[in-house]
């Protein structure tokens, strides 16, 4: 079964840190381009970081820039996101997708990107 799964989410204090992880399944992600998305409650799905398969390219959208870091690990199957810092304001559920194309400037989406479960992160005194 292709499908990827989000896990290490939490709740954590203000400047805390998580480390999320994208773990594949049935497929290898070594040929994707992989980004990490979030939705707060209330708020459309944004793209939080990616990062490309041809030459490691990454992007960042301007709240992750200088705290977030995004990663893979093909021997793994696995992606990576190190979030740093962490603010209120991160609190949404964190998602990832093999469904975009990765530049530095930005990402360009595949019509409409199947989303798995997710994993929460919250960020709560």
């Amino acid at each position: 079964q292709v499908q990827l799964v989000e896990s290490g989410g939490g709740l954590v204090q203000p400047g805390g840190s998580l480390r999320l992880s994208c773990a594949a399944s049935g497929f290898t992600l070594d040929h994707y381009d992989i980004g990490w998305f979030r939705q707060a409650p209330g708020k459309e799905r944004e793209g939080v970081s990616c990062i490309s398969s041809r030459d490691g390219t990454t992007y960042y959208a301007d709240a992750a820039k200088g705290r977030f870091t995004i990663s893979r690990d093909n021997a793994k199957n696995t992606v990576y996101l190190q979030m740093n810092s962490l603010k209120p304001e991160d609190t949404a559920v964190y998602y990832c997708s093999t469904d975009l194309s990765c530049y530095s400037s930005g990402y360009g989406l595949w019509g409409n990107p199947t989303w798995g479960q997710g994993t929460q992160v919250t960020v709560s005194s």
